[in-house]
Parts: C-alpha cells; structure tokens; sequence
C-alpha cells in the first residue's frame, strides 16, 4: 500500500470509492504491523519536534461510527504527549459563534514541532451545516436573514475559503493529512447494532444517529463535493476504507509515515560548534562532581 493508492488527485464519484480494503483482512497481521509503524512515527515526531520548523496537521472525517475515536487511540498511542494535541470540534460555543466559522479551527492549529489532530474538522462547516443550513443562522452572518439566503454560491464562497486557509498554514509550514472514514451504510448499522446489543457500548449512542443515517444520501453527496472541490496539492484528501476499523489505522499510519519520511530536512538539530568543542570539559565537570 503507497500513499498515491488512497489519494484524491481527479474528480470522483463517491460511491466508486472503497469502504473494504483491497487486501486480506489478517487482525493480528495488522496489529503486528500498526505496533510497527507507530513505533516508526513515534520516532519521527521526537524529530519534527526537536527541528521545530514543521507542523502536522491530521484531519479525520466520516459518518457516526466510522471508528475516529478508537483510531486516533491506536494510531498515536506511541506518541510524547507533549507532541500531539487532539481536538475534537463539537457544536460551536456562544463564544465560537461570535467569530467566524473557521477562528476556532485556527487557534486549535499545531504549533511548529507538534502533531494537531481534529477529530471532525473545519469541514463540518460545509457538512452537517449544508444538511442543515439552519444551523449557518446562529452564525448571525451579514446578508443572511434567511436560510432562502443560503444558496449555492455561499457554498461556493466557503470551499473558496477553507482553500484558501489551507493554502496558507501549508505555506507556512505546516504539513496537512484529510482523511475520509470512508464507511459503508451496512457498515454503519451493524456498528450501531453493537452499541444497542452491548451494555458497556450503550452510553455512545443516541437516537439522534438513527435521524442522520435517513440523510445518508444528502451527506454523502456532501461528502463528494469536498473531496472534488478541496483535495489539493497541499492539503490532499485520502479515501480510507473504513469497514475494516484494523486496515484503516494501518493504511492511515503507513500513509503518514511514508509522506513524512520523504521530508528529509526533518532531523535533530546538531550542536553549536562550541558547545560540541567542549563535550569533554562538560563530561568532566559532572564526573568530578561531589
């Protein structure tokens, strides 16, 4: 599997993309090769960290029970925690909505050296809002009195805008990941069956899933848009297959280290010439220490 297999680099028909791998479905297999990889990136990241010139920002989307939470677990597990921060972006607070839609996002960014995940992401801003554009009138917008006021130009002007903020981080040095959870609705009820059928699985779910699973087909025409409309050069999205919860953190892990790998300025800062001159004298002084 190479990076280039899951990318989204031409126009798509969602429904033309892959909720299975396209490999035999081993879990101890994958998990010996997750332990593996993570391993990897976990050394990677004291790297990125230590040369303090890059960020990485890793973007999770996809439907109710696509596995966002148990990935981000599994994947990072070997990470310093000083080094990853996770956001999980939730309905806008008072104080969110008295900014523009995409402020919360900006100041939830990585810092140089740092892993930032969003466990959903700005891209909510052109999902479940055009599902449900009345929820774009808390945004209390000038010109938009109405959800009428709402047409396909907003849209437009939004996905301009998410572009154009992603073009900016990724100039300034921050490396961007998209990942769709790219989960089959069969997929999806039998894990909301799971949740029923389980005692301890039942506090995740709500009846409000069952309402959003009878919009699968408005979303998933959303979910097209983004990925025709805002895979770049920069910030390019990748179709996970998500029925396989273990073959998607592999594939997402071997995705990012592989990209990473190819940035070959990422290494540990060497000594000042006069601090590496005098290594032995600094030796000395704690040795001789009483």
């Amino acid at each position: 599997m190479t990076p280039k297999d899951y990318k989204i680099t031409s126009q798509i028909n969602i429904k033309d993309l892959a909720t299975k791998p396209s490999f035999n479905v081993d879990k101890e297999a994958l998990k010996k090769e997750l332990k593996k990889t993570r391993k990897q990136l976990g050394e990677l990241q004291d790297k990125l960290y230590a040369h303090g010139k890059y960020s990485v920002l890793i973007c999770i989307q996809g439907m109710d029970t696509a596995g966002k939470d148990s990935l981000i677990r599994e994947v990072f597990k070997d990470f310093n925690v000083r080094g990853v921060v996770v956001h999980s972006f939730k309905v806008p607070t008072e104080l969110e909505l008295k900014h523009d839609y995409l402020w919360r996002h900006y100041i939830a960014l990585p810092a140089k050296g740092k892993f930032g995940v969003f466990n959903r992401t700005h891209y909510e801003n052109v999902l479940v809002t055009r599902v449900h554009p009345e929820y774009i009138m808390g945004e209390h917008i000038p010109g938009i009195h109405s959800v009428s006021d709402i047409n396909d130009d907003f849209w437009e002007q939004r996905f301009k805008q998410i572009n154009n903020f992603e073009k900016h981080i990724a100039d300034n040095g921050t490396i961007i990941f998209k990942f769709f959870l790219n989960l089959s609705k069969d997929e999806q009820k039998n894990r909301l069956l799971r949740r029923l059928d389980k005692k301890e699985k039942n506090w995740k779910f709500s009846a409000g899933d069952l309402k959003e699973r009878k919009l699968w087909d408005n979303y998933q025409d959303c979910y097209q848009d983004i990925l025709n409309k805002t895979s770049k050069e920069k910030a390019p999205w990748y179709n996970i297959p998500a029925d396989s919860k273990d073959a998607a953190r592999v594939i997402i892990a071997n995705i990012l280290l592989e990209t990473l790998s190819q940035y070959k300025d990422i290494k540990e800062p060497e000594l000042d010439a006069k601090t590496k001159a005098n290594i032995d004298v600094y030796k000395a002084q704690l040795d001789n220490e009483k």
